[in-house]
């Protein structure tokens, strides 16, 4: 074949897209919907996109997805764009991927290893990069069939064959220890973060996850709120490691604000399960923030799309201010303020230029006292650290001194309600 990988070129893949649209098909999205997003992934990857073709598909054919037909369609297309990779926005079978890359000579491969590709050029942390190697690994073992494939190009290499043992037992056999000792250290990093989460817990500091579709602005929003520095560009995918900050709100309450690895329309199941160890922080958070793009031509999609994602890591119903972004690029927005009216919590921003961010820090204050508690105890002298506590992490109201104890009306996070229990004031 006349191919090699992207990181092995000095000039950019020249690439044909391929959207393939299954009758069936319940989604709401169009293959003009599909085309525009495939093609937003293909330039992640820095690839040059040199032409696109889209397919109503009656029947699934099991040999090539397509049929023969419109297979011969794409080598044509092939020849006329020299294009030396095609790019199918449907998932391929193993036994598929390789009777197409046959017959078109060239290589080929679907939307998931297309995301893989620019999670892998994207992990830079240590836990990023072992999320990002277990999904492609996942993604390859029931595909080794008969490919003979080189685990070199995925940054694991195989060693000198067993005695009686083929390539691809040896293969299969080292891909799936891989997988097992990356699970493995997965594990160890969610352990740890796990204890970390537990010691804002009993801070009782409240933590918000930023969620939203991948380049809807959750990046640039944390960075405005607590100054982290985190890098951004205009882009799919380009934050993969969970990143946790303190910030201060305007009524001096103390929270935490996590940035998480984007979503997006249809994202692969075994992504969701790889970087499982950073989307607990979404799990675990007592406030969700949901960024979207209002600039959007599509963002009602796009919402729906991280709906879904919400509702798989079993969260939907959690706590959630949607957060409208980019309004800065916005025409006309007369219509905005009816719109907010749909949503029980929802505010319009800018976090490139701080525009509303006003209204957001009064929703997430009014959000988040709901999660708290009015308290007015006697605080015994001799425990002073109940006294801090009340102090660092509540919002206090009152404070009277006598010669026994400290008198405090505060309100404190429900979930250190429970050590003022015993002191309350009948």
């Amino acid at each position: 074949m006349k191919n090699e990988y992207l990181n092995n070129q000095e000039v950019p893949e020249r690439v044909l897209v391929v959207v393939a649209d299954l009758k069936g098909n319940r989604s709401s999205w169009t293959n003009d919907d599909e085309l525009a997003e495939l093609k937003e992934l293909v330039r992640a990857s820095g690839a040059q996109i040199v032409g696109s073709l889209s397919f109503h598909i009656a029947t699934p054919s099991p040999k090539n997805l397509i049929g023969d037909y419109k297979v011969e369609e794409i080598v044509q297309a092939c020849r006329e764009t020299g294009a030396d990779t095609v790019v199918f926005s449907h998932e391929l079978k193993g036994n598929q991927q390789r009777n197409l890359e046959e017959v078109i000579q060239s290589k080929t491969i679907d939307r998931t290893q297309l995301i893989l590709d620019i999670f892998a050029r994207h992990a830079t942390s240590k836990e990023g990069k072992m999320q990002v190697e277990l999904a492609q690994l996942e993604y390859l073992l029931p595909r080794l069939v008969g490919k003979g494939i080189e685990l070199s190009r995925l940054g694991g290499g195989i060693g000198t064959l067993g005695p009686g043992e083929t390539k691809l037992e040896v293969d299969r056999r080292r891909i799936s220890d891989r997988i097992a000792r990356l699970k493995k250290g997965l594990q160890q990093i969610s352990q740890n973060r796990q204890l970390n989460r537990k010691q804002r817990f009993k801070k009782g500091l409240p933590s918000v996850s930023l969620v939203g579709y991948t380049n809807a602005g959750k990046s640039t929003l944390l960075n405005r709120l607590t100054q982290a520095n985190q890098k951004t560009r205009d882009g799919v995918f380009t934050t993969l490691d969970s990143l946790s900050r303190q910030f201060v709100l305007p009524n001096h309450q103390k929270i935490i604000v996590s940035d998480t690895v984007g979503f997006m329309h249809a994202l692969p199941h075994d992504l969701i399960e790889s970087f499982k160890a950073t989307l607990q922080e979404v799990k675990e958070a007592d406030l969700l923030m949901h960024v979207v793009d209002i600039s959007h031509p599509n963002f009602r999609k796009l919402f729906d799309a991280v709906e879904d994602v919400l509702e798989e890591l079993d969260v939907l119903k959690k706590p959630t201010l949607i957060v409208f972004n980019k309004t800065d690029s916005l025409e006309d927005r007369v219509w905005l303020d009816q719109f907010l009216d749909n949503f029980e919590h929802a505010v319009c921003i800018s976090a490139l230029n701080g525009e509303g961010l006003e209204a957001l820090y009064q929703e997430i204050i009014t959000m988040l006292s709901a999660m708290f508690v009015e308290i007015n105890v006697n605080i015994p002298i001799d425990r002073m650290d109940l006294v801090s506590l009340v102090h660092e992490e509540g919002e206090v109201y009152s404070v009277k001194y006598y010669n026994d104890r400290i008198n405090i009306r505060a309100a404190v996070p429900s979930r250190l309600s429970g050590k003022f229990t015993n002191l309350e004031i009948k």
